[in-house]
């Protein structure tokens, strides 16, 4: 993978991040070796880096606006169960089960910025396992009636690689608008 990928934020990410709360807490999913989270903290976010890999965290503890969570998603429980964020951040990642626990991690008017690969990706590389690619059009069904879709795509991009991706720009409805049942 080329260090272009490694340091530089999505173009989807810079793109929907301004309507994330201005100096608001914001949850990097996956974080990795933490370009979103170093994207987000330069903006005024306190941003709250989460990944497995404690060495890939490491070097985020120096960054000012950023808190490290090691945590494994895949296993065990949520690890932020009373904490709520105005924008939550993934890209590249995908695991189902944390749907429900993102949704319900997002403030009211909070923004999911949400871009990882789907099916035909694996013709091209990798992620090529089906548990790792989202079906068509499977993010505007999963955020159906919880979210407001701000932006959605799906299909070929040539950069930073040649890919097969969905993303989405939501906003969670402000709690005076949201109706239980």
């Amino acid at each position: 993978m080329p260090s272009h990928d490694l340091q530089t934020p999505s173009a989807w990410v810079t793109r929907w991040t301004p309507l994330i709360r201005a100096g608001g807490a914001v949850l990097d999913v996956a974080s990795g070796s933490g370009r979103h989270a170093r994207f987000l903290a330069a903006r005024g976010f306190q941003v709250t880096a989460v990944d497995r890999d404690e060495t890939a965290l490491a070097p985020l503890r120096s960054v000012r606006g950023v808190r490290v969570q090691v945590a494994d998603l895949e296993a065990g429980a949520w690890p932020f169960p009373s904490e709520a964020f105005d924008g939550i951040v993934v890209v590249n990642y995908l695991h189902r089960p944390l749907f429900d626990s993102l949704l319900a991690s997002l403030r009211p008017g909070g923004i999911l910025i949400y871009e990882t690969f789907m099916q035909g990706n694996e013709r091209l590389g990798r992620p090529s396992n089906p548990a790792f690619l989202l079906r068509p059009g499977e993010l505007l069904e999963v955020l159906r009636g919880a979210v407001a879709i701000v932006a959605f795509e799906q299909g070929r991009v040539e950069t930073p690689r040649p890919a097969v991706i969905q993303r989405v720009c939501a906003v969670r409805a402000p709690a005076e608008n949201v109706t239980i049942g």
